[in-house]
């Protein structure tokens, strides 16, 4: 029984010496871990640099163009085209948060756009010789492969593939020059408690500060002799874990680049701490100055001298010969007719600034009588300026004609005139932009918005309108003497507007026209003209044909078409004929439009250009059949005088053959200039057809 109690004491003794031993071995392992955790700690903590002066180089590595100067400033790019330096402090790092301090100075060459930038880095390695120069700051490459790499880059070039603002910024990348964070180069002003811009390339030193902590970014900027912001400039939300797997072999450095922009990248100073140690102070007092190159001193000799003498000689002379040609650029003509015309007249100077020197890019357009501009009045006012050359009695007539209608025309549906200019050898005509151009350029241009039926029909109403006032509204009795829809403008709300009125003519109501002359564009002439000359009912059959004209989308004559198409007038009259009006309505219309509102225009059409006179409607009687006031009188397409061409209308060949014993007398406008203002040569067959021509078959005295 003793034995047994004593066997029993030692067992429980030997039990509770083992647990004693292995609560001892637990208590030490854990004493052991800590203490390596508190020593890796305390390493990562300690680390802790600062370059003063660069000139000592066991701790730096230099790769490429990199090299320390003289003067113990690190210049890691010269001014040389398509150069890459690197520079790294070459101890790997532990980190888990750090803070950086550095002053940088990018010096573009004298003469040459700087660029490209330099950036700081934080990569894995040390080997760099995937990347490229130029925007990839030596740093990155085209297609992104490499290790991780960490930039916050100080770029000068616009490259808006990587997000950038603009040229002069700071950003920061992320294996990859695309930047997640990008700003313009500019620090916050304590004292004026706002943002202050900086030029990267002034080639003055700019201090950078980088500071990351938990998963923030911070990065600063500011110029040398300002104290570090209150507010970064960029704060990004960076996981340095999720970027470098393993954060136990870190490398921090700088790298710059130039392509064919080209400057001096330079750091004099840097200092860097790890964990939550503190960065050493910046001295500006011992900062190295910043090399800026110089244009060497040349002695000049007396032959220099001399000739810069005389050249400075022959370019006062040079400005005094523009300032008396200006003069005489300038110079305007007077004459007595302008004051019995009463019109506004413009100084040649407003006109020459408003167009901006009738510059090319103010060019609308170009005719046998002149060129068209667009131009501006100082009051914001868009204006056209037609400039008539003044090579003959013709183109002066043309230009009074126009003068005239100044003083006595004004109606919603022509073209306002605003006033004329008159210098040595040319004209010039002001009056109001149409921005929508020309009708003409609508209906047969296919660069060119397609008019609805209703729009057609709006300016239809309204260029009849405005011919009712010219024969019986006005002071005196108007012949416009080229109604066509080259002549018919649009204003900006698609509104016609009659305008050109270079052949137009005056007399008083219940007088003559006083004149014999065949005066039109071919297609538009009523055949009387030849031996009774221009009267109302001429515009009124030009009028006709242009309702035609805008119904059917085609020009009055067109000769590259089968001879029962050929002429438009007698094409109309046939489909009227085989009760198949409408298949004369212009293709592009579609289904939209009013039957019989189309079929009124067109039959309204035909009746003002009856090859009889006398059976033409006034242009009164004309503005109450459009507007359904008046019925339309009863004819037919068999009615004497329908669908009968003029003598005017012939062979394209037959005309062309003889239209070089007809003289030219006015500016017929044509889509073919894609300009609502262009003017087409009457010498030259055109885009509005070889027909398309105007014609005198006797000369006129010009008429006032």
């Amino acid at each position: 029984m003793r034995r047994l109690v004593l066997r029993e004491d030692l067992h429980i003794r030997s039990t509770l010496s083992d647990s004693s031993s292995a609560m001892a071995r637990w208590l030490l392992h854990i004493f052991l871990f800590s203490s390596l955790h508190l020593v890796s700690l305390s390493s990562q903590q300690e680390t802790r640099f600062v370059y003063e002066s660069f000139s000592s180089q066991e701790d730096l590595y230099l790769d490429a163009s990199a090299k320390v100067l003289p003067h113990g400033i690190l210049q890691l790019t010269n001014d040389s085209d398509h150069q890459i330096g690197r520079a790294f402090y070459k101890n790997p790092i532990q980190f888990s948060s750090f803070s950086t301090h550095f002053v940088c100075a990018l010096v573009p060459k004298p003469g040459k756009e700087g660029g490209h930038g330099l950036a700081f880095l934080i990569s894995s390695s040390m080997d760099f010789s995937h990347a490229q120069d130029k925007r990839f700051l030596g740093a990155f490459n085209a297609t992104t492969s490499g290790f991780p790499v960490l930039a916050i880059e100080l770029d000068t070039i616009y490259n808006r593939e990587f997000n950038d603002l603009k040229s002069n910024h700071v950003g920061i990348d992320v294996n990859s020059p695309i930047s997640v964070g990008v700003a313009s180069a500019s620090y916050y002003s304590d004292t004026k408690g706002k943002n202050e811009s900086m030029n990267l390339l002034t080639g003055k030193p700019v201090q950078v500060w980088v500071d990351y902590e938990g998963s923030m970014l911070n990065v600063s900027i500011a110029p040398l002799e300002v104290k570090k912001p209150s507010r970064p400039l960029l704060s990004q939300h960076i996981s340095l874990s999720e970027i470098f797997w393993n954060r136990s072999k870190l490398f921090v450095g700088f790298s710059a680049a130039t392509g064919s922009k080209v400057c001096d990248h330079y750091i004099l100073w840097w200092s860097f701490s790890t964990g939550r140690g503190s960065l050493h102070g910046l001295d500006i007092s011992k900062l190295p100055k910043v090399p800026h190159p110089k244009a060497p001193h040349k002695n000049l000799a007396t032959w220099i001298i001399v000739l810069v003498v005389c050249v400075a000689i022959a370019v006062l002379a040079f400005l005094a010969g523009v300032y008396v040609h200006g003069r005489k650029k300038c110079s305007e003509v007077s004459e007595t007719w302008e004051k019995e015309f009463d019109a506004h007249r413009f100084s040649y100077k407003s006109l020459y600034k408003g167009t901006k020197g009738f510059s090319k890019d103010e060019f609308l357009g170009k005719g046998g009588f002149g060129e068209v501009y667009r131009g501006t009045l100082p009051q914001g006012r868009e204006i056209a300026v037609k400039r008539v050359s003044h090579n003959g009695d013709e183109s002066l007539k043309q230009f009074l004609a126009e003068v005239v209608s100044m003083r006595y025309l004004k109606h919603r549906n022509l073209v306002p005139l605003f006033g004329y200019c008159r210098r040595k050898h040319e004209l010039l005509l002001v009056s109001e932009y149409m921005p929508n151009g020309s009708l003409d350029e609508h209906l047969f241009d296919d660069a060119k918005s397609v008019l609805s039926w209703s729009q057609r029909l709006v300016v239809v109403k309204g260029i009849a309108s405005a011919l009712w006032y010219l024969h019986t509204g006005a002071d005196r009795v108007v012949l416009h003497r080229d109604v066509k829809a080259s002549n018919v403008m649009l204003d900006a709300e698609f509104n016609g507007r009659l305008g050109d009125f270079g052949m137009a003519r005056f007399h008083e109501h219940g007088g003559n026209a006083a004149t014999t002359a065949a005066v039109g564009t071919v297609g538009y002439m009523a055949p009387e003209l030849v031996t009774m000359g221009a009267s109302t009912g001429t515009d009124v059959y030009a009028f006709g044909v242009f309702m035609l004209e805008v119904a059917c989308g085609r020009r009055p004559v067109e000769a590259q078409l089968q001879p029962e198409r050929r002429h438009m007038i007698k094409w109309v009259c046939e489909c009227w004929k085989k009760d198949a009006l409408l298949d004369a309505t212009d293709p592009r219309l579609g289904d939209e439009f009013s039957p019989e509102e189309v079929e009124m225009v067109m039959k309204l059409g035909l009746l003002c250009s009856n090859i009889v006179p006398e059976s033409r409607p006034t242009m009164e009687q004309v503005v109450l059949y459009l507007n359904n006031n008046l019925p339309l009188p009863d004819f037919s397409p068999y009615t004497v005088g329908i669908g009968t061409l003029a003598p005017f209308m012939v062979d394209a060949a037959s005309l062309l053959a003889s239209s070089a014993s007809w003289s030219s007398s006015g500016p017929s406008m044509s889509s073919s200039n894609h300009s609502p203002y262009a003017c087409q040569p009457t010498d030259q067959p055109s885009s509005e057809t070889k027909n398309s021509l105007h014609v005198v078959t006797e000369p006129e005295k010009p008429k006032t």
